[in-house]
């Protein structure tokens, strides 16, 4: 006992009870996905509060000196009930509300077990193991101190359990910001309890009512045609009358609520008093029509997709090892899963961040779960290296569509962090699988400016050619792109008969209350695909600089480069004259083998004059720095919801050209820190000025920021610009990019040595070259009706075979649908 309260003395100043503010990883390994659960268990630091598997807590301690750990084992197993339970048991139902992992929903995994937990404390480099009941017999002081820190630690919400997001449910809906507010007329309107029909055309399915007027109205018309005539939405935007709820949904329980205003299904408390002004009783009403969720999943059953793309017709057979290794869905984040799946499929990923393990987690920064590079290279590791493509503990009831279920491997860590201050990959909402790709591209743009970039097998140049048609003059731009969107030309389907005859079948259906047909789906050409994307494209109310004035051009895109690794996005997704997303239904069989080499640039042609480089006029001569912004394309861009100052800056920098060019620079400048700013002119003062910092920088935001890439001078004043925020620091660094190279350049041409400003000039985009023909080797597929919605699971062709990559199921592929894909990524095939 003395030898023990010698040791617990001599650690005691650095035992920290954790506080309101620290985050305590008791759930997972900063550098690898062993948790509590894992054969080494998990130790927990009691100073940092960071956790790391048996593998990297001795390392933790060479490198930091932190002696005292918490070490959490546990040991799993079934609950009693599930235990004793019969395999007579009914089978899974199919899946009743529009949700992921919630009762009721899709692929529903339940909590099955329960945990054994030891918990004791570990002293190094002694390894001295102390349970969490030996403590009795030491002083007072000691005793209370350490009891009071295993305590905290194990009731303390996890770091993961606060950024946990919750499995996704479509249906979970928020308060209207109409409901305690909403005007409703006194025109003695009475809603009977049945036989309700759209009073504008002769529909009686899909009505609601509008709880301003009591209007009775039918709903929108679908992407498959289904649905209704509109007519409740032209009634809003006649009215301005918010809120509509589906007669057929109301119930004791309530009903479904549209908000035509925040467009979104909404929650009313009120909804009782306002069903009551048109004399509805609300407890005494009974459902007859499908609520909204029902008709999604309804839908997505019709289009079948759901069960072509998952294969679920067919008995997979499941695979594990380096490789194979499946990704737990956080709720809500198969887009990113089937993503990264693809992403560490490719070499060049692998190099950077798996094959230098070892070196990036020495180098990780003090707290490596704020670390890209570290989280990176741990998603990369427990991906490739097989520890973690084992099957799941069997339950006792395992299903057919749960066989080749795996642990898997949970990134809760690399969720947050590329998420981190993100609207939409911080939330809990599904996403764009396309958007998230980008978005890691970005992110790893910024982390490897000045070491190797894997970015590199995406990165191509784009040559777009722009022919004025009034000068036949020409002007010839390149940009920097990683991904070719690919239009559908629904016009070119080759069963278009068979479209007629489908929609006159269901069309009858509809009217006689029928069965609808069996799907016909749209079979597109992807020859035509690619024509399209090759075609001219008018541009109107184009600024011609050989005219001075506006014109029309024509707009044609080439490759002026072609990389290693093509990425193809077919551009399902559009909005209809509404405004409303729509999916187009579209089969598009997908070459294996692919040339396009056809669509290479030429640059300028012999008997091509290029048009003069002159900015267009935007001053006048009594106003010198009053530009002239043409009010028409700003109040259309308003319109569109983005800010009026956000509106005038496109304008002005993209020289009074029209809508289209000042769309694009609004779509690309959105996340600048400043886009919503107030237009600065050049060479005055105003909001976007460097404001005084009165504190110097932290040392840690300055190496943080010159880590990747960048100049001590550059990210002093980055810092100093965003008073010492490292976070609006990065992004201001990269939104002033340009401005920083030409500082740079201007050292140089000032007599500064190379050796003193060669670290400071940025190398430009490196982009590699080469012939254009590529082999199909991954695709990601999207099934459901919006991006915004649905699931995602991606197929990748490894070791000769096709493999499907289903959150935590890995198997071998039958029936890759190949025509049913989002996103393909195609490999250069070597010449």
């Amino acid at each position: 006992m003395a030898e023990l309260s010698e040791a617990l003395l001599s650690v005691l100043p650095s035992i920290r009870v954790p506080k309101a503010g620290d985050r305590v990883h008791k759930d997972e390994c900063a550098f690898s996905f062993d948790t509590p659960e894992s054969d080494g268990g998990l130790y927990i630091c009691m100073n940092t509060f960071l956790g790391f598997g048996k593998q990297y807590v001795e390392k933790h301690f060479q490198k930091t000196g932190q002696r005292v750990y918490l070490h959490l084992k546990r040991t799993r197993k079934l609950k009693e009930e599930d235990a004793n339970s019969s395999a007579g048991d009914p089978p899974r139902k199919k899946p009743t509300r529009l949700a992921i992992g919630v009762e009721g929903g899709f692929d529903i995994t339940e909590e099955k077990f329960e945990y054994d937990e030891d918990v004791k404390i570990v002293i190094f480099p002694e390894h001295l193991d102390i349970p969490r009941d030996g403590l009795e017999g030491l002083p007072d002081m000691v005793r209370d101190r350490i009891a009071s820190a295993v305590e905290a630690i194990l009731t303390a919400d996890s770091a993961s359990r606060k950024q946990e997001v919750q499995a996704w449910d479509g249906e979970v809906r928020r308060v209207s910001k109409h409901a305690f507010s909403l005007h409703q007329l006194q025109n003695d309107v009475r809603i009977p309890p049945c036989g309700w029909k759209c009073s504008k055309c002769d529909m009686r399915e899909n009505l609601w009512l509008n709880m301003t007027d009591g209007a009775i109205l039918c709903g929108r018309r679908y992407f498959d045609g289904s649905g209704g005539n509109n007519h409740a939405v032209e009634h809003y935007r006649e009215t301005g009358y918010p809120l509509a709820v589906k007669l057929g949904t109301i119930t004791p329980d309530g009903a479904d609520v549209y908000s035509y205003d925040e467009d979104d299904m909404v929650l009313d408390p009120n909804l009782a008093e306002h069903l009551a002004h048109f004399g509805i009783d609300m407890l005494k009403m009974q459902k007859t029509d499908k609520t909204m969720t029902e008709l999604e999943i309804d839908m997505n059953q019709r289009i079948g997709e759901w069960e072509l793309i998952q294969e679920s017709g067919v008995q997979l057979k499941p695979l594990y090892g380096p490789g194979y290794t499946g990704i737990r869905n956080l709720g809500n984040s198969c887009y990113l899963n089937s993503v990264v799946q693809v992403l560490f499929s490719i070499p060049d990923f692998q190099r950077k961040y798996v094959d230098k393990l070892e070196k990036i987690f020495q180098s990780a920064p003090s707290d490596p779960t704020q670390d890209f590079s570290t989280q990176v290279a741990k998603l990369g590791h427990g991906l490739l290296s097989g520890e973690y493509s084992k099957p799941a503990p069997a339950d006792g009831e395992q299903q057919p569509d749960q066989k080749g279920v795996q642990n898997g491997i949970a990134p809760r860590m690399f969720k947050s962090l590329i998420g981190k201050g993100h609207p939409e990959f911080s939330t809990n909402r599904q996403q764009d699988a396309q958007e998230f790709f980008l978005h890691f591209i970005n992110m790893v743009e910024r982390n490897c400016r000045s070491s190797e970039n894997p970015n590199e097998v995406f990165r191509f140049l784009v040559e777009e050619k722009l022919k004025c048609l009034a000068t036949e003059k020409v002007k010839y731009t390149q940009r920097v792109d990683y991904i070719m969107q690919l239009p559908v030309p629904m016009d070119a389907a080759l069963n278009k008969d068979e479209l007629l005859e489908y929609e006159e079948k269901k069309r009858q259906a509809e009217e006689e209350k029928q069965p609808l047909p069996e799907l016909v789906r749209a079979k597109v050409p992807f020859s035509s695909c690619l024509e399209a994307y090759g075609a001219p494209e008018q541009v109107d109310d184009f600024w011609s600089t050989a005219l001075q004035a506006k014109s029309v051009a024509l707009k044609t895109t080439r490759f002026a480069s072609f990389p290693d690794y093509l990425v193809i996005q077919i551009k399902k997704f559009t909005f209809g004259l509404d405004w409303v997303p729509k999916k187009l239904d579209v089969s598009i069989e997908m070459p294996e083998e692919l040339d396009i080499s056809a669509l290479q640039g030429t640059g300028l042609q012999d008997g091509e004059e290029e048009m003069p480089d002159i900015a267009p006029p935007l001053v006048t001569p009594d106003e010198p720095k009053a530009p002239m912004l043409d009010e028409s394309v700003i109040i259309q861009l308003v319109e569109m919801g983005f800010p009026m100052d956000a509106c005038r800056k496109a304008v002005y920098y993209t020289g009074n050209t029209g809508v289209e060019a000042a769309m694009n620079w609004v779509m690309s400048h959105m996340d600048d820190p400043d886009f919503a700013n107030p237009l600065v002119l050049p060479g005055s003062s105003g909001p976007g000025s460097t404001i005084a910092c009165p504190d110097p920088p932290s040392e840690d935001s300055v190496a943080t920021i010159v880590s990747m890439g960048f100049s001590r001078d550059q990210a002093m004043k980055a810092l100093r610009a965003t008073n010492n925020s490292l976070e609006r620091a990065v992004d201001w660094i990269f939104s002033h990019i340009d401005d920083l190279d030409a500082e740079a350049a201007m050292d140089i041409s000032e007599g500064r040595s190379a050796a003193e400003s060669i670290s400071e000039v940025p190398v430009g985009p490196k982009v590699r070259d080469g012939p254009g023909k590529y082999q199909l080797f991954a695709f990601i597929s999207h099934m459901g009706t919006s991006t915004m919605c649905g699931h995602y699971v991606c197929h990748i062709k490894k070791d000769g075979r096709w493999v499907i990559y289903n959150d935590q199921k890995v198997c071998a592929s039958e029936k890759p649908p190949k025509d049913l894909g989002y996103i393909y990524f195609y490999q250069r095939i070597p010449s």
